[in-house]
């Protein structure tokens, strides 16, 4: 019996800006500012912080001539800091007309977004759609055909609820929603086709807010095309509500094969860094084994046996220091990410624990003697006692660190091989 995902479904891969979605490389994952385009340095900040977290692909807003204009600005200041990231511009109801208007803007953004539901009403739907996708051929940029069950173009919605009403066998409301989000999205893909681009410039997303919506349509899209896809809920929401619906969704369906970037859209609570989303889409990714960020601490989560807070500090402190040396550990010590350290709470599993872990340190519980033994690479190799043993226990990661990921280490594995 096998375990694990489903076998990728393949799709046609896009290049965007360096990065390929799609053909069955590695699940990219993506962001997106909340800043006022327009408002040069601070899109930049983020921008910059967002790539730094691990966002291979940052999607920005691109609203009115302002935003435009400064779209330019703001790759130049980019690429003056080194950050290379594939910049996205997302377009709703005049991006035509901003795209015409501001050249430099169509040649600095790396994809276009658009919404097929706000391109554009009634007979200047086509024409104004026609405009951007030429735009897209002109400057060969890929866009990403984006449907929204809040702007869903409602003369499609209508005309298949109308054709439901006289079916013999009509769907339910739910069931006619979702066929309108897939055709929506697929017959805006075929146009784009028609229109003379290629399908290895085509990302397609169709964003639902609810879970079981996003598997179903989502599953549609797959079964009914090869065109790249882009996962995540719409309006997730805040906190644990946003990143448990979110994993949900995203989960099911990269557990079926399905997917190729995703963006987990959470609501930042105020003053909470806009890089959490970032790392939520790592973590997906990362615990169902699909692609490795940062290390993984393992942890217990306490007991009556562990009354001490002590391993809970140590395990978030380590935590963090490795999240917040990532960004300079990636350049360093190539392979860190694969790291698996363990800080466990007593006796009953740490031993055990540790052992399984690269590097692992088992505390003492209450009524156990105050000693810590530690396991490296499957062998106990140190017991630490007395006040200093997180500060020893970090001193010994940051030397197994240097020791099998440096270039010492490196060295020695080609020697080896």
């Amino acid at each position: 019996m096998a375990y694990g995902p489903a076998p990728r479904h393949q799709t046609v891969p896009v290049n965007v800006g360096g990065v390929t979605v799609g053909g069955g490389a590695p699940i990219v994952v993506q962001s997106m500012t909340n800043t006022d385009t327009a408002d040069v340095q601070s899109t930049v900040d983020q921008v910059a912080e967002l790539a730094r977290a691990g966002s291979e692909v940052v999607r920005i807003t691109v609203d009115r001539d302002e935003a435009a204009a400064a779209v330019p600005h703001i790759r130049d200041r980019l690429a003056a800091r080194g950050v290379n990231v594939p910049l996205v511009g997302d377009f709703h109801y005049i991006g035509h007309k901003l795209l015409a208007d501001h050249p430099a803007c169509a040649e600095a953004l790396d994809k276009y977004r658009i919404n097929p539901g706000n391109v554009g009403f009634k007979d200047k739907r086509d024409k104004q759609f026609s405009q951007i996708i030429e735009m897209a051929l002109r400057y060969d940029k890929p866009v990403r055909i984006g449907v929204n069950w809040g702007s869903l173009d409602q003369e499609l919605l209508t005309r298949l609820m109308d054709e439901n009403a006289e079916a013999e066998e009509p769907l339910s409301a739910q069931g006619v929603l979702h066929e309108a989000m897939v055709q929506s999205g697929l017959l805006s893909a075929e146009r784009a086709q028609d229109l003379g681009m290629g399908a290895d410039k085509i990302v397609l997303s169709a964003k639902v807010s609810q879970v079981q919506d996003l598997v179903a349509v989502y599953t549609m899209l797959a079964e009914r095309s090869n065109y790249a896809l882009h996962l995540g809920l719409t309006e997730a929401g805040m906190g644990s509500k946003g990143i448990v619906a979110s994993t949900a969704g995203i989960g099911v369906l990269l557990q079926q094969g399905i997917g190729d970037t995703i963006r987990v859209s959470l609501t930042p609570a105020p003053g909470e860094a806009r890089t959490r989303e970032v790392e939520v889409a790592q973590q997906i990714l990362q615990v169902m084994g699909l692609r490795t960020f940062v290390p993984v601490v393992a942890a217990c989560p306490g007991c009556g046996r562990t009354t001490s807070t002590l391993f809970q500090e140590l395990a978030r402190d380590i935590q963090d220091h490795l999240n917040a040396s990532m960004p300079e550990w990636r350049e360093r010590y190539p392979g860190v990410e694969t790291l698996n350290v363990a800080v466990m709470g007593c006796i009953v599993n740490g031993p055990g624990e540790s052992k399984h872990a690269d590097i692992g340190i088992s505390l003492p519980g209450t009524g156990e003697s105050p000693a810590a033994p530690v396991f490296v690479d499957g062998k106990k190799v140190a017991t630490l006692r007395g006040p200093n043993i997180a500060d020893d226990f970090k001193a010994m990661v940051a030397d197994y660190i240097e020791q099998r990921f440096g270039q010492g280490g490196q060295d020695e594995t080609k020697r080896s091989a």
